[in-house]
């Protein structure tokens, strides 16, 4: 088969099934309910309403800070679904017709790449969505300005897409590389909201070590976006969060991750035999 033929039959094949609209609902809740809280927390604070005598947050950068929820906090999703668009295949054993319909192998994971990217803008979509709506919602209840009339906020929105894009290729590669679905959706779990988080908090208070967890990928990602309620909230609790990267070399870091595990999935897994 072409790449253009093996590209539609992944397609078909990834859209046929109920996996993808299950996780794509998950991800909408999960992220207008985050999104809603801390639109509710974040704009008091702004407006001086939130009682007690919590840190206020600054108004300025706050819309920014309360949409990048969808990425914050959603990135695992894309990196599920990307995971799971691999692994589910060598799971139930559909993977080898696959093979003896495409010989080269090297075609049907660049087909899974080009799949990637519809589901990581349709992720994407819906996760700002979840974000912005919630959001924008609290900010003009409390007379804040939802900037979504600003060129920023747009641009923001389409860092966001593409950081979801490249979650959905880091999963691909992922799966790629560990081919039991169970261990690989286990290592995600457990890296994206554990051990990264852990050591990116503990980068907060000890000294020089933000210069090694910026380049973690959810570190990158957040660079990349440009905006993190995670940021934001160490800011507001006097935490010193370090100097970020650059946007765009947040991009390349993440890019980077997807091409390494691609690769080394296409080397040492995807050329194996299949049962």
């Amino acid at each position: 088969m072409t790449l253009a033929a093996t590209t539609r039959s992944e397609t078909t094949k990834q859209f046929t099934t109920a996996l993808w609209w299950v996780l794509a609902i998950v991800l909408f809740v999960y992220v207008a309910f985050t999104a809603a809280v801390l639109g509710f927390v974040f704009t008091a604070s702004a407006t001086g309403s939130l009682p007690g005598d919590g840190p206020q947050l600054p108004a300025e950068g706050l819309p920014e800070t309360l949409y990048s929820t969808a990425t914050a906090v959603g990135y695992v999703f894309p990196l599920l679904i990307g995971t799971l668009v691999v692994t589910s295949e060598f799971r139930h054993k559909i993977l080898t017709p696959t093979f003896l319909a495409t010989p080269r192998r090297a075609t049907v994971l660049w087909a899974k790449l080009a799949v990637a990217v519809l589901l990581g803008v349709l992720y994407g979509v819906i996760g700002i969505l979840g974000s912005a709506g919630p959001a924008a919602a609290f900010l003009a209840g409390s007379g804040l300005d939802t900037e979504l009339g600003s060129a920023d906020t747009w641009a923001l929105f389409g860092r966001m897409l593409l950081a979801y894009v490249l979650w959905v290729f880091v999963g691909v590669g992922v799966g790629s590389l560990v081919r039991n679905q169970v261990g690989a959706i286990v290592g995600v779990l457990v890296f994206t909201q554990f051990l990264e988080p852990v050591a990116r908090a503990a980068a907060s208070f000890v000294e020089g070590l933000t210069d090694v967890t910026k380049y973690l990928p959810g570190a990158a990602s957040d660079a990349l976006v440009g905006a993190s309620i995670f940021a934001a909230g160490m800011g507001a609790s006097g935490s010193a969060a370090g100097d970020p990267l650059e946007w765009w070399a947040g991009g390349l870091v993440l890019l980077g991750y997807a091409a390494v595990f691609v690769v080394l999935g296409y080397l040492f897994s995807w050329r194996r035999d299949v049962s």
